[in-house]
This record gives C-alpha cells, structure tokens and sequence, in this order.
C-alpha cells in the first residue's frame, strides 16, 4: 500500500455514494507498500463508524487484470478463508474509477501484522497458505504471472538502461550487482522446473500483508494484487523468503533457518508437498529472490517525487540470493 494519488473528501464522497457508504466520517492515506494508492476510510453504517479500504490501482496493474483479482479475493472468502471482500454497487458492480483512476472499496480485517515474525506466527501463516493453496487449486480464472521467469529479462535490462543514467538524486546500485543478475538470470532459465501443481497463489505474502489476533491466529490476508496462476511451491519458497528474512528485522536479507522451518511445517500439516515440489524448493528460492530484487531495484531507479511511499531496499534481496546460491 502507498499513496500515489491524493483524492479530497468531496471526491471521495462521490466514489463511496454509489457502495452505500454516504456518510464518510474521516479518511486517510496509507504509506505501506509499493504500488497502489490506499485509503483507510472510515464511514457510517448502520449508525456506527466502520472502516473500509479503498484502493486505487496505479503502475504495474493492468486494468484488463483487475476482475481477476476481485474474483480471487471472492473465491478465497467463499471458502471460508480470512480475505478481503471487493463491495458492490447496487448494479453489482465492484469496480468504478476514483481521480480518474480504476478503484475499489474492500472490506476492513483486523489484526495486526507480525512484521517481525517469530517461529510460531511462521507455522501459522504456513497453515493457512497451504489452505489457500487447496482452495486456489479449484479457481478456474487463469492469469499468467508476468513477474515470474519469463518477465525478469526485459525488467533486468530496464535497471539496466536506469543505472546508466539514475534520475537526479537516486544512488545508482552497486557496480556488480547487475552482473550477479545476469548470471543468475541464466542460472534460472536453465533450471526452472516445470510440470508441478499449479493454480491461484497470492504472489506477494509478506509480513506486512498478513495479520494476526490476540491468540496467534492469522486474521487475514490482505493485497491479492499479484495473485496469478502459478506453481503452489512457487509461491511457498515466495513466502519463505519474506517470513524468514523478514524486511523490518535488523538483520534483514538474513535467513533464519527456525522461521523457515516452522512455516514449511505449518504448510505441510495442511498441504503435503510432492516429491518434485520438494526438489524445486531450492531453484524456487533463488528465484523468489530475483523477482523482488528486480522490481526493488527498479522502483529504486523510478522513484516518483511526489508519492508518499517507502521505497523498499533491493540490496536485501541480493544478499539472500548470495545465500540461496551459495555465494
């Protein structure tokens, strides 16, 4: 979540009227995340303060992938599981545009993020992803992971073409970093596993998108925003790497082997992993890793001025593919 586009409280009023959310009583931006803009707002209903989420989709999402991201949010809370769910007009319809922007209005979970977790959140987020991957399985919408292996080249050459020339006030990278990313780009292509289950993953479950109640359960799960059609064990090294490397800890881009492996633990007590699966793990790390260096570096190198956004360190995930690989 983040704050590109700034929306006043008339405008806001107009977006919320026709989602039965009149009675606007505050708003305000949410600085967390990287790519859309996010408003928590706070709106009467049935005569009591309610808060909501309203997103405004910018950068990286296509328009065309929207419906499919509201559909798997609808699924996984059809399911049972703790989700956001997309309001609606009384047309049906979920999507509208705010400043000009597509947007929508998603319901609030409560809870609080473990942003630095410990063993025993890790097992119980991995519980609940294995359940999400079950439900996932089911999802009949497919949309290819573009941020996946076939994206990271043409992403790679745009850091590239940045570095040579950063805008005025942005560190470029360090000199060899862009040569680890090739060679690892290589490394990847020859090596990237195939024929494993597949189906609706989350695509970027990070500490801060999970959140958990007073007892240790997890609450919820929030920004399906990346959710796509891809390898279950894909998506579990994912979620490996920001559990146990965690952004927020001192010693972040470090592995924490305990984390690790109370969350496979908690997987696989729902989800078993196939023998492949289990095998892919390791190219599947390396490559969870190179996704979130590539988009780090290159939201680092295409840094608007005016949003209010906390530009994540791309250089943690550097130092977690040096581990992965054994560099």
């Amino acid at each position: 979540m983040a704050v590109y586009t700034h929306v006043d409280l008339d405008a806001l009023r107009t977006f919320l009227a026709p989602f039965g959310l009149e009675k606007v009583i505050s708003f305000r931006g949410v600085e967390e995340g990287v790519e859309n803009t996010n408003y928590l707002v706070e709106a009467e209903v049935d005569g009591a303060a309610t808060p909501h989420i309203v997103t405004i989709f910018e950068k990286r999402v296509a328009p065309d992938d929207i419906p499919f991201f509201l559909a798997a949010m609808n699924h996984m809370n059809a399911a049972g599981l703790p989700t956001p769910r997309p309001l609606a007009t009384a047309q049906g319809e979920n999507l509208s545009r705010l400043a000009g922007k597509p947007a929508i209005v998603i319901s609030f979970l409560e809870g609080r993020p473990r942003l630095v977790p410990l063993p025993a959140d890790c097992e119980a987020l991995g519980g609940l992803l294995g359940e999400m991957h079950q439900a996932g399985a089911s999802f009949a919408p497919k949309r290819e992971n573009d941020l996946s292996l076939s994206g990271w080249r043409k992403l790679a050459d745009a850091c590239v073409a940045s570095a040579e020339a950063p805008p005025a006030g942005i560190e470029t990278p360090p000199g060899d970093l862009l040569d680890v990313v090739e060679d690892e780009l290589a490394y990847l292509e020859a090596h990237w596993p195939t024929n494993l289950p597949r189906g609706l993953i989350h695509g970027d479950l990070f500490p801060d998108n999970a959140f958990f109640d007073e007892s240790g359960s997890v609450s919820g799960v929030i920004d399906f925003y990346f959710a796509c059609t891809d390898f279950f064990a894909y998506d579990l090294a994912a979620t490996l790497n920001a559990w146990a490397s965690p952004s927020d800890a001192e010693d972040a881009g470090t592995w924490r082997p305990d984390n690790a492996e109370a969350l496979l633990r908690g997987y696989e007590e729902v989800r078993p992993l196939q023998p492949a699966e289990r095998e892919a793990l390791p190219v599947f790390l390396r490559g969870a890793s190179m996704r979130f260096l590539l988009t780090r570096l290159y939201d680092w190198l295409h840094q608007a001025p005016d949003a209010v956004v906390k530009v994540k360190d791309p250089l943690e995930y550097a130092r977690l593919l040096a581990f992965h690989a054994g560099r």
